[in-house]
């Protein structure tokens, strides 16, 4: 039985990997045009595997099944196969190793999914790519972690070669207004549902700076991407010798999560009142300014408009403490 057990698991892992491989290589495929459904539907497959073989070596049942008294019934098909856990159901059980940010990445990708479903996305390919790379990230992390270094697929992949160079306009081009009205509708609800901190994690969305280097000696121009820690001298001064690009994907915030910001942070007298004031007063939707958007008949504020409030309350912080 419990070679059974382990000869399932490994086979659950390899299909795993498969998976994920696979939808990594299709994403990567300069020909392929159907990236951003393929990939999700791959990545779906992938961590349901994952989930699956780490539940059957922890003896979880993770097959559907209904209680009567003291004996369960497995839910099966019209054929007769056991239906097991889908990835929703792997993310909600107590059971689920994974982190907040990493369930955070998958439901959004699952609920992507349900919006684009035969459509092709190649603005989209852009402008979530972020979301995307955190969830291959996130993937072989807990690939390792839950079955070993050894199972790690990151030793099979590297970086994907170009035909051109990185150029603003090329890393600018996407914009929310090229997404179709239900997709930018489902990204600025969810965001709107998640914490700072959550939007900020690495783990929800995977957001690296491009350094194209200048190099004085020979042997220094080896690797195509060089990474910086975000809070690095270099990073924070990006000299004459780095250009840096910013990604295309902004988060999104309602007021209220704005107002509890500020409560978080000390101004606990600063309402939704004094919040629609400050806006008002400085013409605060006016697109020109760029502090937010409109999407789907809802006002939507971008970080900027954070920094903003917060720098009002700091000069203000008298009335607001």
């Amino acid at each position: 039985m419990t070679r059974r057990v382990h000869s399932v698991t490994t086979h659950l892992i390899s299909q795993s990997q498969d998976a994920a491989l696979t939808g990594v290589q299709v994403f990567n495929n300069p020909l392929i045009k159907f990236k951003s459904e393929t990939f999700i539907v791959l990545m779906n497959i992938a961590w349901t595997y994952l989930l699956h073989a780490h539940y059957r070596r922890r003896g979880v049942e993770y097959r559907f099944y209904q209680r009567r008294g003291t004996r369960r019934y497995f839910d099966r098909t019209d054929e007769g196969s056991f239906k097991y856990w889908d990835l929703a159901k792997c993310l909600a059980v107590r059971e689920c190793p994974l982190d907040s940010a990493t369930k955070k990445n998958l439901l959004f990708l699952l609920g992507l999914r349900n919006e684009i479903t035969h459509h092709m996305a190649p603005t989209l390919d852009h402008f979530v790519s972020a979301r995307y790379q955190a969830c291959c990230l996130n993937y072989n992390r807990y690939l390792k972690e839950c079955f070993g270094k050894r199972y790690g697929i990151d030793q099979h992949l590297g970086y994907s070669l170009q035909f051109q160079s990185i150029s603003r306009d090329q890393l600018s081009a996407p914009t929310e207004a090229d997404l179709p009205a239900n997709v930018r509708s489902f990204i600025a609800r969810f965001d709107s549902e998640l914490t700072v901190d959550e939007l900020n994690s690495d783990r929800f969305a995977y957001r690296m700076l491009f350094v194209p280097k200048l190099v004085g000696k020979p042997g220094q121009a080896d690797e195509v991407i060089e990474f910086l820690k975000p809070d690095s001298e270099i990073a924070q001064s990006v000299n004459r010798d780095y250009v840096a690009f910013k990604e295309v994907e902004r988060p999104k915030f309602l007021p209220g999560q704005i107002v509890n910001t500020m409560r978080e942070r000390g101004y606990y007298g600063f309402s939704m009142h004094w919040h629609t004031e400050l806006w008002k007063s400085r013409d605060g939707k006016n697109p020109g300014k760029g502090w937010g958007t409109e999407v789907a008949g809802y006002w939507y504020w971008y970080a900027s408009w954070i920094d903003v409030v917060d720098q009002h309350c700091r000069e203000n912080v008298a009335s607001y403490q």
